[in-house]
C-alpha cells in the first residue's frame, strides 16, 4: 500500500501540545488579532466569527501560553500586599484586613502576593520588577514613609491602607483616627471629666512616626485643650509588669484621673485588672474609652465604650480603590487618587460613666 501514513497518536498529542494562536487563526479563517480579542474580550467580535474560533480551539485543543500573555500585557492579575508583621502592633487586626484584601481580591479575579517582612523601598521594587503584580496594597503606613518616593517613581498602582503627613497624589483609605481620638474626648467630656490619661501604643510605634497613632494621639490634644482637660500621654508596652509600670506612673504623677483613653488591645486586660486590684472601679471611680476591635471592646472584662476599627471594611474598599485604578489606568498610573477616611462610630458600654464627685485622693 502505498501512500503517507497517517501520523501516530503520539504524534498528534505532541502536535497538539504545539498548537499556537496563528494555527487556531489559519482553521477558523480569520487574523491572529481576532483570536486574540476572543480570549481577552477586549473588542467586540461578531457572534458567528466568534463561534468559529471557540470551535477551532476546541478542535485544536489550544491553551494560552498564559505567561506569554502576561508578559505581552504587562498584566499578572496579582496584586502585592506589604504587611509588616510587628509585634508591636495588634496582629489579628492586621490579618483581618490581610483576610479582606485576599478576600475581595480574588472576587475580582486577582490573587494576592503577601510580602511580610519590613523590607521598605526595596520590597517596592521588588513588587513592581517583571510581571510580579499589577498593583499594590500598602499596610502600616507611617507619616513619612520611605516606600513612597519609589512607589511613585516607579508609577505602580497602589492604595494605602493608612495616611501619611504628605498624602497628595496618593490613593489612601483609612479611619478618620484623628476624628476617632476627639470623639473619645467629646465622650469624657460631656460625662464632667477634666483629669484624662491617654495608655497608648508601644515606644516604637510612636518612634516609627506610625500614622494611625499619631493622628489618633492628634485629635485627643486638640479636643483636650479646647475642653479645658487636664492631659497626660503614656506609651506602653502591652505586657502585665508594662501596663502596672505605666498606671502607677499616671496615678503617681495625677492621682486625680478619672478617665483612660486606650489605643493598645494587648493592655486592655492588664489595665482593667490592675486598675481594680487598685481600688478604682470602673467606671464608677475611673472610666475607660478604647478605640479597638469590637471584639476586644465586647470581651473585655468590663465591656469597653470603644471607637471600632472597621478592618474588613478598609480591606475591601483598599482593593475596590485598586481595581479601579487598575481598569482607569491599564498602563500604571496613579488614576483615581485621593483619601477616603471613614467617620468613626463610638458605642457606649458598661466602661464609661459620670465622673466622680471630688474627694479624697486614693
Amino acid at each position: 500500500m502505498t501512500g503517507t501514513a497517517a501520523p501516530s497518536n503520539r504524534f498528534r498529542q505532541r502536535r497538539v501540545g504545539m498548537v499556537t494562536l496563528a494555527d487556531v487563526a489559519r482553521r477558523a479563517g480569520v487574523s491572529p488579532s481576532t483570536v486574540s480579542y476572543v480570549l481577552s474580550g477586549k473588542r467586540a467580535i461578531s457572534a458567528p466569527t466568534r463561534e468559529r474560533v471557540e470551535r477551532s480551539i476546541r478542535e485544536l485543543g489550544y491553551h494560552p501560553d498564559l505567561r506569554a500573555r502576561a508578559l505581552a500585557s504587562r498584566r499578572s492579575d496579582i496584586l502585592a500586599l506589604m504587611v509588616p508583621l510587628r509585634t508591636d502592633l495588634y496582629l489579628p487586626v492586621m490579618m483581618e484586613i490581610s483576610l479582606a484584601v485576599a478576600t475581595a481580591a480574588r472576587a475580582h479575579g486577582y490573587d494576592v502576593l503577601l510580602l511580610t517582612g519590613e523590607e521598605g523601598p526595596a520590597g517596592v521594587r521588588r513588587v513592581a520588577d517583571g510581571v510580579r503584580a499589577d498593583g499594590v496594597v500598602l499596610m502600616d503606613v507611617q507619616l513619612d514613609d520611605a516606600r513612597l518616593p519609589p512607589l511613585r517613581d516607579l508609577g505602580l498602582p497602589a492604595v494605602l491602607i493608612g495616611l501619611p503627613a504628605e498624602p497628595a497624589g496618593l490613593n489612601c483609605v483609612d479611619l478618620d483616627f484623628t476624628a476617632a481620638g476627639s470623639l473619645c474626648v467629646d465622650h469624657l467630656a460631656r460625662l464632667g471629666h477634666r483629669e484624662l490619661a491617654v495608655l497608648g501604643e508601644a515606644p516604637a510605634v510612636y518612634e516609627r512616626g506610625t500614622g494611625f497613632a499619631e493622628r489618633t494621639l492628634a485629635g485627643i490634644r486638640e479636643r483636650a485643650g479646647a475642653a479645658g482637660m487636664r492631659l497626660l500621654h503614656r506609651p506602653c508596652q502591652g505586657g502585665y509588669p508594662e501596663v502596672a509600670h505605666t498606671l502607677d506612673r499616671i496615678l503617681d504623677e495625677r492621682p486625680g484621673t478619672t478617665a483612660f483613653v486606650l489605643q493598645n488591645e494587648h493592655a486592655v486586660e492588664p489595665l482593667l485588672s490592675l486598675l481594680r486590684q487598685r481600688g478604682r472601679a470602673v467606671p464608677e471611680d475611673v472610666s475607660v474609652v478604647a478605640v479597638c476591635p469590637d471584639q476586644v471592646a465586647e470581651h473585655a472584662p468590663v465591656p469597653l465604650t470603644s471607637v471600632s476599627l472597621p478592618a474588613e471594611g478598609l480591606g475591601r474598599l483598599a482593593v475596590e480603590r485598586l481595581v479601579t485604578q487598575l481598569a482607569d489606568a491599564p498602563g500604571g498610573g496613579w488614576a483615581r487618587d485621593g483619601v477616603l477616611l471613614l467617620p468613626p462610630v463610638l458605642t457606649v458600654r458598661d466602661s464609661s460613666g459620670p465622673a466622680p464627685a471630688p474627694g479624697p485622693p486614693h
